[in-house]
């Protein structure tokens, strides 16, 4: 149960003064206090283990956050912490590992500039980590800090080479390639790896000139690598069975076939596609290998006949070494002839198939495969008006110089767009009008926000917006480029505006998420709130509607219109009545309704509503001290001190002793002549073993009723006295022999 919110309070902010004036001792007991006041919660756990830090109890503090990482899992503010304590006891790997944990939390949040720093920490304590290395260079090509992102390459490249494994080196060094072709460290160490040698990774200044030694020296540049081919996988997939079924026929030996495969690909290497068709149709019948269909489906393909093309690719898919480029043409040929469920499926696995040649271990794997799942569940379903310009995206994101590199991009940016906008924002992306441009637009844009240059964030929205209006995304980057420049009121109409054309659309969850958002940076916007609560109840999303009537009512509280909001929480306690809320809501409200009618001095209908909190919950404190305190104010001792015993009673339960002593000790002072309070506070100094206490409170209720001529009741009190034992029994036993009562012996 929870303790004396009061007492908590004044001990967190004497703990803070304390950690003010850097008294860490007396910070802790202050803290520690407030943990026994509330034990579940969260802060006063995290300030007390910073006050055991502070004063070197690294022991103590370490068991404090963890603690708190438990009331709090969300929080990362704990594990940080936590990781501190360890780095400073020495335990470097605990901490390390605690340091990739904060990372994780950071990650759920977004906060992906934290994460970085806590995977960075990890590294430094721990070297080696290959699996916060590849983390590393992935968040940072994510940001577009690509030099950071290539030297996390490199160091994942000379880590894998210590464990000889040099082909997830190579496969490192080949994702720092995609980043900088030219990179001269990049291509030196993939020359080493690929001739054997040890990988020596040397730091470069500036003006890209080695320091090592002292001494500056021009690096040694090996040839920069050669370009991907403009025809995607595809291409590659048809150079790659050139020679696989150069090697094929060679050892054959079958000259009735020789003659046919040698002129179809003499043909192919010079261009003649027409020849080289007849001549791989004449050869097929007697040689129905992989290599062959590749480039006999790839040929035809390009020839525009695609619908010959199938087949062929269909059967080229067999030979794992063509699996990229056979998806790849064979999802562009099924576009070609208007198959487009089943094109999407082919490019999908297209993109697939190229984005996991390049991954470096088994969670990235399983992260792109994921993320691919969902793309291809996503999407087969849709019409094909609605996938043909979508096949058309793919076709172009596979072709082209710089293929690889726009894929990854691509990746991340849909990724990004399943996480925030959902299944409809991933379609309304892909389908966009320019949807190759805005993906580097976004991206841009992400990226200048991340780096507070709102001014070129909110042009390059602008530019987006011109190529592609109706993609909504751009528009809510907007808004929140408002709202960080300090505009509040345009980034609101933005952010209603969105949302109305969410709602045009039938899309209520984003456009729900989005009022919410707004809410959340504007909470007194009652407009919003209002369409807030239309929304829900259209989606009889009922737990929500009620949560934003409370919403609403505590903003007509805020804004001084207590009528109104007293009018809405009565409304919200009839919805919840009505969709069976739990008690516990409908007390909540009750109680905001009570305390709006004592604000307006109306005690009649506030000691009403409380009644009805204590048949709804008989253990509610707040509600039982409440009724005693109005009871009292009047008059009505009678009532008061029968809810002051249930509230006692409530004490008791949760054996909360302290609680009772305080709560009676102040009714004391605030109505000493009050003989029912003294008779309850005795008993309590009696249990505790306070006979000196317990006398006083009896003296007091003995002299109270001799003033009040209750001479009988006097005598009672004066035989509870003499009971107890005071050190003056004699004088207490002369004076109930003056009163007329007799010396119990």
């Amino acid at each position: 149960m929870p303790g004396n919110r009061d007492a908590y309070e004044q001990a967190m902010n004497a703990g803070h003064g304390a950690a003010w004036d850097q008294d860490w001792r007396a910070a802790a007991n202050y803290y520690a206090r407030a943990v026994q006041e509330f034990s579940e919660d969260p802060e006063a756990h995290i300030h007390l283990g910073l006050a055991l830090l502070n004063n070197e109890k690294l022991e103590e503090a370490l068991r404090v956050y963890k603690r708190a990482h438990q009331l709090a899992p969300d929080d990362p503010i704990p594990l940080e912490k936590s990781a501190d304590v360890l780095e400073r006891m020495g335990r470097l790997k605990e901490a390390a590992q605690q340091y990739v944990n904060v990372s994780e939390v950071y990650l759920a949040q977004r906060d992906l500039t934290k994460a970085i720093g806590n995977w960075e920490r990890a590294t430094q304590l721990t070297p080696g980590l290959t699996a916060i290395h590849a983390k590393l260079a992935q968040a940072y090509e994510r940001i577009g800090e690509n030099k950071k992102a290539i030297r996390e390459y490199l160091k994942l490249a000379s880590n894998f080479r210590l464990q000889n494994d040099t082909d997830r080196a190579i496969k490192a060094v080949e994702r720092a390639l995609r980043l900088d072709k030219k990179n001269p460290q990049a291509l030196n160490t993939l020359r080493a790896l690929q001739s054997g040698g040890q990988v020596i990774l040397e730091d470069y200044d500036d003006d890209d000139t080695a320091t090592k030694n002292g001494t500056s020296e021009a690096r040694r540049v090996v040839p920069e690598i050669k370009e991907a081919d403009p025809l995607g996988p595809m291409g590659e997939a048809m150079t790659e069975a050139m020679g696989m079924l150069a090697s094929y026929v060679i050892e054959s030996g079958d000259m009735d076939v020789i003659g046919d495969a040698m002129q179809a690909m003499e043909m192919q290497r010079q261009s003649i596609n027409d020849s080289a068709i007849d001549a791989y149709l004449r050869a097929e019948p007697r040689m129905r290998h992989p290599a062959l269909k590749m480039n006999l489906g790839g040929l035809l393909l390009q020839a525009n006949r695609a619908d010959e093309a199938v087949k062929h690719l269909s059967e080229a898919i067999t030979a794992p070494e063509l699996q990229a480029g056979a998806f790849h043409a064979l999802g562009w040929a099924y576009a070609k002839i208007g198959k487009h469920k089943m094109a999407v499926k082919n490019l999908i696995r297209a993109l697939q198939n190229v984005d996991q040649a390049m991954t470096m271990d088994a969670n990235e794997s399983d992260e792109l495969n994921s993320t691919y799942d969902r793309l291809s569940k996503t999407l087969v379903e849709r019409s094909d008006e609605t996938l043909a310009p979508i096949n058309e995206r793919f076709v172009k994101l596979l072709t082209g110089k710089d293929w690889k590199q726009r894929i990854a991009e691509t990746r991340r940016t849909l990724e990004d767009t399943i996480r925030e906008e959902g299944d409809q924002g991933l379609v309304d992306f892909l389908s966009e009008a320019g949807s190759t441009k805005l993906t580097e637009s976004v991206s841009l844009i992400d990226r200048y926000m991340r780096q507070s240059l709102l001014i070129l964030a909110m042009d390059e929205s602008h530019r987006a917006v011109e190529f592609a209006p109706t993609y909504l995304p751009v528009h809510v980057r907007m808004a929140e480029i408002m709202m960080r420049e300090g505009r509040v009121r345009q980034a609101i109409n933005k952010y209603n505006t969105v949302a109305r054309l969410y709602l045009v659309r039938g899309e209520n969850d984003r456009a729900a998420a989005i009022l919410s958002e707004v809410l959340e940076m504007a909470p007194l916007d009652v407009p919003v709130r209002m369409n807030l609560i239309e929304l829900l109840e259209k989606e009889e999303r009922w737990s929500e509607v009620l949560d934003q009537y409370i919403g609403l009512a505590n903003t007509y509280q805020q804004l001084g219109n207590f009528d109104q909001s007293r009018e809405t929480f009565v409304s919200a306690e009839k919805l919840g009545r009505r969709n069976t809320a739990p008690p516990e809501k409908i007390v909540q409200i009750k109680h905001h309704i009570a305390e709006i009618d004592q604000m307006k001095l109306d005690t009649r209908k506030a000691m009403k509503t409380y009644e009805e909190i204590t048949e709804l919950m008989p253990g509610d404190e707040r509600a039982q001290k409440t009724l005693v305190e109005l009871y009292y104010a009047q008059g009505n001792q009678m009532d008061a001190l029968k809810r002051l015993d249930v509230l006692l009673g409530i004490y008791a339960k949760n054996k909360q002793v302290n609680r009772i002593t305080q709560l009676l000790e102040e009714l004391v002072k605030r109505y000493p002549n009050d003989s029912g309070v003294r008779q309850r506070m005795a008993t309590i100094y009696r249990r505790l073993g306070r006979k000196k206490d317990a006398i006083a409170q009896l003296d007091a209720i003995g002299e109270l009723q001799l003033e009040a001529g209750a001479h009988a009741d006097a005598v009672k009190t004066i035989k509870q006295i003499i009971e107890i034992g005071p050190d003056d029994v004699t004088a207490y036993k002369q004076l109930l022999t003056q009163l007329g009562g007799a010396v119990d012996e």
